[in-house]
Formats: C-alpha cells, sequence, structure tokens
C-alpha cells in the first residue's frame, strides 16, 4: 500500500540523522511525533528536533506545519530551521525555546503585575499581526502555546504549534478548529470565520492572565458551549476587584460576540492597556497563581480525548444558532458580559436549571467533582461543520471538508475561580 509522501524541494535526505545531529535528550512527545533536544555536529548549535514516523503521516499537522512554518520569520515565532527524510521519518529542525511555558514562568516570579500581563500580550499580538499580514491564521493559541525564548527574566514570548493553522485563500474558513475553551463562538455556533478567532483567543489568555482561571467553566457541556457561544463571561468579585478598567475594556472588545465588531490586531496594538500606561503597577501574584495552580495543574492535561468523542458530543450538544440557552445569573457581585442586552433575554427561562451557587456565581462543587463528561475539553481539534438549518451560505468546500485531525495537544480542564 503506497504512502503519503512531503513533496518539497527544501528538504533533505539522509540515512541516518545521528550523522547530523548528537541527541542530548528528550523533550516532550505527542501522538505521533517526538521532540529531542540535539546538538548540530557541523555547528554546535543547538536545536529541538521533532521525529515522525513517515507511517503516521496522514494523521498528523506535519505537512500544513510545515508549509505554514516556510513561509514566516519572526522573533516572536518558533521558527523551522531545516528539514530532513531518511527511510522511515521526517525530522523538524526548530529553534530551540528553553524558558518554558507561560504559566509555569508567572508561578516563579513571586511579583506579577497587570503591565507584566500587558507585556506578554503585547509581544502575542505583535506576532499575531505578522501571521495576519501574510494570510495566515493560527486558529489554536492558548497558554500552551506560548513559550519563553530562555530562562533569562526579561526573556521574549514565542508562539508554537501550527499544526492547525491555516492560509487564507478567499478571507474565511469554515472547518471547526481550535480548544473549545479559546475557540471564538462564531466556530462553535458553525459559522463560517475569519482571522478575527485569533483575536478572540488572544482576549480569553488575557483573562486567564489576569485572575488564573477561565472566562468560561460549567460542569455541563451543553452549559459551556452555550456560554461560548453567547459570550457569556463575567469579571468575579474578589477576583477583579483590583484589576483596572482598562484590562477589563480591553477583554470586552478582544471577546466582542460579533467578529466584525471584534478588535482587530492593530486595533488592540494601540489600546491604552497596551500601547500606553494604564495596565496597573499592583501586584496581584497571589490571587492569580492561586488560581492557576488550581485551574491549570498540569495533571489536568493529560486526559485522553479523541475526536470521534468530539463530534459526538458536538452532534449532541446541536451547536447551531437554536442551541438550547443557558441561565441568567442574578448573584451578588456578578457582572454579566455579552455583546447585546437582547442576547439575553431568552436566558431567563432556564433558571431553575442553575447549580448551587456561591456568592461568586461558581459552582459549589465544581472544584471537587469534576465530571468525566467535561474532561478533556481543552483538547485542540479540527472537524467539517454542517451548513447551519438558517444559513445554507455556509457550506463546506472540498478542501475544507477533508480537514479532520484528531486532537494533538495536551489538555487543561475547565474550573471556575476556586475559593479556601
Amino acid at each position: 500500500m503506497g504512502q503519503k509522501d512531503i513533496i518539497c524541494n527544501w528538504k533533505k535526505s539522509i540515512s541516518n540523522i545521528k550523522d547530523v545531529f548528537d541527541f542530548k535528550g528528550k523533550m516532550g512527545s505527542g501522538s505521533f511525533s517526538e521532540v529531542f533536544m540535539v546538538r548540530e555536529k557541523k555547528t554546535g548549535k543547538m536545536y529541538a528536533l521533532k521525529c515522525l514516523k513517515k507511517k503516521h503521516l496522514a494523521h498528523s499537522n506535519l505537512e500544513n506545519e510545515i508549509n505554514v512554518l516556510r513561509r514566516i520569520k519572526h522573533e516572536n515565532v518558533v521558527g523551522l530551521e531545516d528539514f530532513y527524510e531518511s527511510q522511515t521519518h521526517y525530522y523538524l529542525v526548530m529553534q530551540l525555546v528553553s524558558g518554558g511555558e507561560l504559566f509555569d514562568r508567572i508561578l516563579e516570579k513571586g511579583v506579577y503585575t497587570e503591565k507584566d500581563a500587558s507585556k506578554v500580550i503585547n509581544q502575542v499580538l505583535q506576532a499575531v499581526s505578522y501571521l495576519h499580514e501574510n494570510s495566515i491564521v493560527h486558529r489554536d493559541l492558548k497558554p500552551e502555546n506560548l513559550l519563553y525564548y530562555s530562562t533569562d527574566e526579561n526573556a521574549k514570548i514565542m508562539i508554537s504549534d501550527f499544526g492547525l493553522s491555516k492560509t487564507l485563500e478567499h478571507g474565511v474558513m469554515s472547518t471547526a478548529c481550535g480548544t473549545p475553551g479559546y475557540v471564538a463562538p462564531e466556530v462553535l455556533a458553525q459559522k463560517p470565520y475569519s482571522k478575527a478567532v485569533d483575536c478572540w483567543s488572544i482576549g480569553v489568555i488575557t483573562y486567564i492572565l489576569l485572575c488564573g482561571y477561565p472566562p468560561f467553566f460549567e460542569e455541563n457541556e451543553r452549559r459551556l458551549f452555550s456560554k461560548i457561544i453567547r459570550a457569556e463571561y463575567a469579571f468575579h468579585s474578589p477576583f477583579w476587584d483590583d484589576i483596572s478598567e482598562s484590562a477589563k475594556d480591553f477583554i470586552r472588545n478582544m471577546m466582542q460576540k460579533n467578529p466584525t465588531k471584534r478588535f482587530n490586531t492593530e486595533q488592540a496594538l494601540r489600546h491604552p492597556w497596551i500601547a500606553g500606561d494604564t495596565a496597573k503597577d499592583q501586584d496581584i501574584y497571589q490571587s492569580v497563581c492561586e488560581q492557576l495552580e488550581r485551574n491549570f495543574a498540569k495533571s489536568k492535561w493529560k486526559e485522553a480525548f479523541t475526536a470521534t468523542s468530539v463530534i459526538h458530543h458536538m452532534k449532541k450538544l446541536q451547536l447551531s444558532h437554536n442551541i438550547p440557552s443557558t441561565s441568567l445569573l442574578s448573584v451578588p457581585n456578578l457582572k454579566l458580559e455579552s455583546s447585546s442586552q437582547n442576547d439575553l433575554e431568552p436566558l431567563k427561562s432556564c433558571q431553575d436549571e442553575v447549580d448551587p451557587l456561591d456568592p461568586n456565581g461558581n459552582p459549589l462543587h465544581a472544584a471537587s467533582h469534576l465530571s468525566c463528561s467535561k474532561c478533556g475539553l481543552e483538547r485542540s481539534l479540527c472537524l467539517p461543520l454542517k451548513a447551519s438549518p438558517r444559513d445554507s451560505s455556509s457550506s463546506l468546500t472540498t478542501d475544507e471538508s477533508k480537514e479532520v485531525h484528531n486532537f494533538h495537544s495536551e489538555s487543561d480542564s475547565l474550573f471556575g475561580p476556586s475559593q479556601r
């Protein structure tokens, strides 16, 4: 049986990769690939080497990742340096990024402020703006894909993992891609979408950086996805009491339900919280880190969740314009954010479905009784969309309908803010 191959004129054939590199240690592994720290024998330079067996190519996103990375070069994007193939494997020689993940660095800092978060988001916006200018949409922006270049205190942020990225041909895409906790409402609502989905994800990341928990958290998948589709989130007290109004305004503009009204990267870069001096210098380390440790513990990133399971969930939840409403919470100190007051009216009829809540609007049993049905909701996915019953224009192209991938990255479960 024939084996799929990557066709490109710059890959280098080799019989044994160890003739070129000394292997220094394993850095990580995914469903179909392994990553090693290596030293190039000829130059002494250190790289990250991503290794994939050829027989797994059809099940991976490697070819797409190569095609995108070969086109781009930016100081805040992990670069592809070279590409080798042997009789059995493909090898991507990647820029070595050794500073660790974003959340880990925050936990290690000891002092952490809005200004620190603003500097991180500024770098992310610079990189994503560059991608969008080059007609590339990342489609899977999340904290795990934001890495520090080195262990230096002032090391720059690097965007990684372009497996789900897409080169825009006509400005609109149809395939549902991303990680549900960070994916834009229009994607879950099965509508055609554009590069605005990356800006939504940056808004979600900003939210987490300022409080330590995600904006959308539910025990029940139906309510979780419905909240995302409705852009229904809150700035809970006391977690947001000391956060500037400018930061909240930035998030509101990035997490605007209507993608045509959502900030693009250029608008975001001009916002006072990014370009000005409105980001507070007050230390929020204790409150943010307490929530990060509870809600993004690495043990929660290991749940197995296949694309088949997600297809089943999305069909079951009927993610379309007529998705069942979630409940409007009238709880002290809970400020409900939505793009339109009209979106909130249908929610009032479902108040009897609400779980017991604490004064901040959080399920009382959320931290201690996570249901298995929610596990893995933050894995990356890429699924073909069907046209919504109310929108016949959102049918798939032939190319888009072929883009069905397994989840490919580790996940962290969606929890709400926790209190002692």
